[in-house]
């Protein structure tokens, strides 16, 4: 049976998981600093048999840490969020505290670490011992598309899918077709400093979403 086919081992989400001493230990300095934040693993946003996932990186500080909600509270989510709406993955309307009535349409946005790390840099012991969600998240049916911002989430992606890391390689824009029929794209993580170094440009995710609403319509 295909991993995305598959029940998944173990659940999709776990608000009061510790397995990573550092980045518990992180989120309780930051809790201590800011009692007001939401300071747990963030949990995946989105139905649960929505055609397209998003997989991005970890949370943000000030972001998802602070809001609960991936994508939302940091300059990332303006550019996701709008692209969504444009091609039909959400409506509402967006605000960074996350107290809006936006709503994603046949899509679903997890992390490859759910916890915010020091520096947003996961280590890669951390990734592999959250990787587990992830995984689960995928034996849901229903996707069709994964699309993963950056290197991290691409592997992320693969090792959840039971595949190795050496099987497809990152390329933005790329499309890959994986096993049980499910596409893998990619595409540069949205932050501020890849659309500040235009590395990405509103125009190149665009195209990574053109290609998303294909195939999944297909």
């Amino acid at each position: 049976m295909s991993p995305i086919s598959s029940p998944g081992a173990s659940a999709v989400y776990d608000a009061g998981c510790r397995d990573c001493p550092r980045l518990a230990h992180f989120l309780d300095q930051v809790k201590s600093a800011n009692p007001d934040y939401f300071c747990k693993p963030v949990p995946p946003f989105g139905s649960a048999s929505a055609a397209l996932v998003i997989v991005g990186l970890a949370p943000g500080m000030h972001g998802a840490n602070r809001t609960g909600r991936p994508f939302t509270g940091d300059f990332a989510g303006y550019l996701l969020y709008d692209t969504l709406k444009k091609f039909g993955f959400a409506r509402g309307t967006f605000s960074p505290n996350g107290d809006d009535d936006l709503e994603l349409l046949d899509c679903r946005i997890s992390n490859a670490v759910k916890c915010l790390p020091p520096d947003n840099k996961p280590e890669p012991a951390e990734a592999k011992r959250c990787n587990h969600y992830l995984a689960a998240d995928l034996a849901q049916r229903g996707a069709k598309v994964v699309l993963a911002l950056g290197t991290v989430a691409h592997g992320a992606t693969l090792m959840a899918l039971g595949m190795k890391k050496s099987a497809v390689g990152f390329v933005h824009g790329a499309a890959h077709s994986l096993p049980a029929g499910l596409h893998l794209l990619d595409s540069y993580h949205c932050s501020r400093y890849n659309t500040n170094t235009r590395r990405l440009t509103a125009e190149m995710f665009e195209t990574v979403f053109a290609r998303a609403r294909e195939l999944v319509d297909a």
